[in-house]
C-alpha cells in the first residue's frame, strides 16, 4: 500500500492520530541535529558576508585614494596666463613644483589637406591605373605645391582598377592602405570632391603622382604636387613652433610632452608676440580636504572591522586575517609615509594632525593641518602620490586583506567550502527523516491494522454473546 494510502486511514483501528504521532515522533529525533546546522549554517553566512563586506570595503578606500591621486587635485598644478593660447598639464608621476617659464605660441602644426575639383557622381567610374603616395617637406602658395623634398620614406602604391574607379572608390583604395593620409568625400551642391588630410608635422607634407591605364585615363585630375591643376592645397604640413623663454623649439604635434620636463602644453592658438607665463599652484584646499575624507573613511572602515571582531558578538572574532587587518589599519597614522625632506618635516600622519583615539579611531586636529600645510607643503604632497606614501600603505593593506591565501580572501573561500558542506549534510538529514517516517508510518499502520482486526473480532463475539442471551 502506497504511503499516501496508509497515512489517509491512519488511526481508523486504534483512534490514535498516528500521522500526528509519527511527525512528533520523528522531530524529536532530528530536531536537535536540524537546530545544530541551521546554526552552522547561519553562522557561515554571516562570516561570508562579514569577509566580504570588509574586502569590499578596504579595497573601494584604495580605489577612492588611487582615483583621488589620478585626478590631480592634490598635487601641485601648472598655470598658464592665457589658457585661450596655450594650456598646461602635469604628466603622469611628475610634478609642478617650481614650474616657472614664459611661452610664446608662434605657429601651430598642421597636416596637408588637398582637395580635388567636384564631380557629379562620386560613384561614376574616373579612371584605373596606379596612384603613388609620396611624403616629405612642401611649399605651399597660394593654395600651389611649389616645392617637393621626398622623405626616406618608402612611397606607398595603392591599384586603381574597375572594381573600385570611382571617387568614392578611390577614397576608400588610400584608406585602407592607412599610410598616413585620410580620404574623405566632400558633397555640396556643386557635386562631390576628394579631400586628402596628413598628420601634423613638416615632414608629413605628400604628392600623389597618378600613372594611368591605357584606355582608362582619368586619374590624373586627382594628382597633388608640383604642377598639379586637379588639385588645390588648402592647408600646407608645418611644425608647431614655441619659444621657451625665448628659445624657439619645434614640434610635429601641438599637443607636446617633452619640451619642460614632466610638463605637457598643448597649444591652442598662435599668437607672434604673445608672452604667456606658466607656473604652478599649489593644493592647499584640496590637501586639507582630503586628509578630513581620509579621516572619515578611515573611522568608517574601522568602526566596520571592531564590528566584525567585537570578541563576543562579532562573526570574525575568531578570524586571523581579520584581526591582522584591524592590527594594519591601528597603525596607519603612525607609519612613515615620506623620505628625505627638509630637516624636521612631517613624515607621518600623526605629524600633521592626524591623532589616534582610545577607541582606535583617528581625529584630525585642523590647525595644526593648516600650519604643516604653510610650513611643509611639499611634505604633505608627497604623502598623496601615485604608488608611493599614503597610497602605497593604503594598497599594501588591501593586498594583504583581499589575498586568497592567507587573507579575508581566503576567510571567504574557506567559510564558502564549509557552508556547502553543511547544505550537503541538511540535505542528508532531511533525505534521512523521510526514511524515518516512512518507516514509522508503516509500523504504526501495520499496529493500526491488527487493533482493527482485534476490534472487528471484538464486536462479532459481542453480537455472538448478545445473541445467545436473547435465544435464551
Amino acid at each position: 500500500m502506497a504511503i499516501e494510502s496508509i497515512t489517509k486511514t491512519l488511526g481508523s483501528g486504534s483512534g490514535i492520530d498516528i500521522s500526528a504521532l509519527v511527525t512528533s515522533l520523528v522531530e524529536a529525533q532530528t530536531a536537535t541535529k536540524a537546530a545544530q546546522l541551521t546554526a552552522k549554517s547561519d553562522t557561515l553566512t554571516a562570516q561570508i558576508s562579514a569577509a566580504s563586506s570588509l574586502k569590499s570595503a578596504i579595497n573601494s578606500f584604495d580605489t577612492a585614494l588611487k582615483s583621488l591621486i589620478r585626478g590631480g587635485s592634490v598635487s601641485t598644478q601648472p598655470t598658464s596666463s592665457n589658457t585661450s593660447l596655450l594650456k598646461v598639464s602635469v604628466l603622469s608621476g611628475a610634478s609642478a613644483a617650481g614650474l616657472s617659464a614664459q611661452v610664446e605660441v608662434r605657429q601651430l602644426a598642421s597636416g596637408q589637406v588637398a582637395n580635388t575639383a567636384t564631380v557629379a557622381d562620386k560613384s561614376a567610374a574616373i579612371g584605373q591605373g596606379t596612384l603613388t603616395l609620396t611624403f616629405g617637406q612642401t611649399s605651399v602658395v597660394d593654395g600651389e605645391m611649389t616645392a617637393f623634398a621626398a622623405g626616406p620614406g618608402t612611397p606607398v602604391n595603392i591599384t586603381i582598377d574597375s572594381s573600385n574607379s570611382s571617387l568614392q572608390g578611390v577614397a576608400d583604395a588610400i584608406n585602407a592602405k592607412k599610410a598616413g593620409v585620410t580620404a574623405s568625400i566632400l558633397t555640396d551642391s556643386t557635386g562631390s570632391r576628394l579631400v586628402l588630410k596628413s598628420a601634423t608635422g613638416a615632414s608629413q607634407g605628400f604628392t600623389l603622382t597618378a600613372a594611368e591605364t591605357p584606355g582608362q585615363e582619368g586619374l590624373s585630375a586627382l594628382a597633388v604636387g608640383v604642377g598639379a591643376t586637379g588639385t588645390t592645397i588648402g592647408s600646407a604640413a608645418q611644425d608647431s613652433i614655441v619659444a621657451i623663454d625665448g628659445v624657439p623649439v619645434r614640434r610635429a604635434v601641438n599637443s607636446i610632452p617633452d619640451i619642460i620636463p614632466g610638463i605637457r602644453l598643448d597649444l591652442v592658438a598662435a599668437s607672434v608676440g604673445t608672452k604667456i607665463n606658466i607656473g604652478n599652484e599649489a593644493p592647499t584646499a584640496a590637501l586639507q580636504t582630503a586628509v578630513g575624507d581620509v579621516v572619515d573613511t578611515y573611522n568608517e572602515l574601522y568602526a566596520q572591522l571592531k564590528t566584525a571582531t567585537d570578541p563576543i558578538t562579532g562573526p570574525l572574532r575568531q578570524d586571523s586575517a581579520a584581526k591582522a587587518m584591524l592590527r594594519s589599519l591601528a597603525d596607519l597614522s603612525t607609519r612613515t609615509l615620506v623620505s628625505g625632506g627638509v630637516a624636521g618635516s612631517p613624515k607621518s600622519l600623526s605629524e600633521i594632525g592626524v591623532s589616534t583615539n582610545r577607541d582606535g579611531t583617528l581625529t584630525l586636529n585642523t590647525g595644526r593641518l593648516t600650519n604643516a600645510m604653510l610650513s611643509y607643503p611639499d611634505s604633505i604632497e608627497a604623502m598623496f602620490k601615485m604608488g608611493a606614501g599614503l597610497s602605497a600603505q593604503l594598497s599594501s593593506i588591501a593586498v594583504s586583506a583581499s589575498s586568497t591565501i592567507y587573507g579575508l580572501g581566503a576567510s571567504e573561500s574557506r567559510y564558502t567550502k564549509a557552508k556547502t558542506a553543511i547544505t550537503e549534510q541538511q540535505t542528508k538529514a532531511t533525505e534521512a527523516a523521510e526514511v524515518l517516517r516512512t518507516r514509522m508510518t508503516r509500523q504504526f499502520a501495520s499496529m493500526d491494522s491488527a487493533v482493527a482486526a482485534y476490534k472487528s473480532t471484538q464486536t462479532f463475539i459481542e453480537n455472538q454473546v448478545k445473541a445467545w442471551n436473547s435465544d435464551s
